[in-house]
């Protein structure tokens, strides 16, 4: 286990915008990052501040198709960060 990677998604998903943002992916299974824009009440260029810095951490996975950022968890990193909160319990 990489605990600089566990670090990295923690304080990625330690803010309630990512937060939001993540469990709305979760529910659909994907997202536009456009989609996001209405779900959160943020400007374009915040959500895609936040959505980078999702993507960077590799909680999220991205996909371009055409000018579109298709958005998709990661379940992997997921699987990561349970373990590591499995272990503290």
């Amino acid at each position: 286990m990489d605990l600089g990677l566990i670090e990295k998604a923690a304080n990625a998903i330690a803010d309630k915008h990512r937060l939001s943002i993540l469990m709305e992916i979760a529910k659909k299974g994907s997202m536009a990052c456009g989609d996001m824009c209405g779900l959160t009440c943020l400007s374009q260029p915040t959500v895609s501040h936040h959505v980078k810095i999702l993507v960077d951490s590799g909680v999220l996975n991205s996909t371009k198709t055409g000018r579109v950022l298709e958005l998709t968890i990661n379940k992997e990193m997921m699987k990561q960060l349970s373990m590591f909160f499995l272990k503290l319990s």
